[in-house]
């Protein structure tokens, strides 16, 4: 299974990370221009991990993502549900604490992690509301979370152009760079029914985030939500 469909039964999902584990960093390079890197650090910056901190890195695949945490002195743990995916991280950041984990049914206690955060990840879980109050449940009170997402740009004329990117220009610069191709046909397809930003603030409000707020990377293709768990 090389593909899923946008009714993301876990199962195909993950099948379809394990086919791309080995060379979904680079492809990701290829695909953004360079610009993954940028939001990385963007996350980092949102995120604030200190020394002594506890951070969960949800959908971390290879751990790449969770490395500016763990540099940064919190104990990070990288979790994702794609096995190939965490077999290539081992082999690769062996030191971290990679977990396998489902996003609706998150394997730790109430309370214990100081910021969460997930980068495009959330929208391949199947169901999106439980993901955000897994995350919750495992966030102590006053901490936070990070979700870095593509989104839908803000501009119109640009937003035509990007769709085009997309749905004509991604699949064949995939095939050159990418492992498993096919794979990216779905990613560009699950970009576009993704809810807009409001749409992605209101849906973590209602699963009892607080000062929910986002900001636009690249004109809207990516963007950064936060929110706090409030006290008490």
């Amino acid at each position: 299974m090389t593909r899923a469909s946008l009714d993301k039964k876990p199962h195909d999902v993950a099948s379809m990370f394990d086919a791309v584990a080995e060379r979904y960093d680079l492809t990701n390079d290829v695909l953004s221009l360079g610009q993954d890197r940028r939001w990385r650090k963007e996350v980092a910056r949102a995120v604030d991990a200190r020394p002594g901190q506890r951070v969960l890195d949800l959908a971390a695949g290879t751990g790449t993502s969770s490395l500016p945490f763990a540099l940064a002195g919190a104990f990070t743990v990288p979790c994702d549900f794609s096995l190939g995916m965490l077999r290539e991280g081992r082999r690769r950041h062996g030191w971290l604490p990679l977990t396998a984990g489902d996003a609706t049914r998150l394997p730790f206690k109430d309370g214990v992690f100081d910021a969460v955060t997930i980068s495009f990840g959330l929208r391949n879980v199947q169901d999106t509301d439980a993901a955000l109050a897994e995350l919750f449940r495992v966030t102590r009170p006053g901490g936070r979370v990070v979700i870095c997402e593509f989104s839908h740009p803000t501009w119109a004329p640009f937003r035509t152009v990007y769709e085009e990117y997309l749905m004509r220009a991604l699949p064949p610069v995939a095939r050159a760079v990418s492992s498993s191709p096919d794979a990216y046909v779905y990613l560009a397809e699950s970009i576009q029914s993704w809810p807009d930003q409001p749409e992605l603030a209101r849906r973590l409000q209602k699963a009892g985030w607080s000062k929910v707020a986002w900001r636009n990377l690249s004109g809207g293709i990516v963007a950064l939500h936060r929110g706090t768990r409030p006290q008490g």
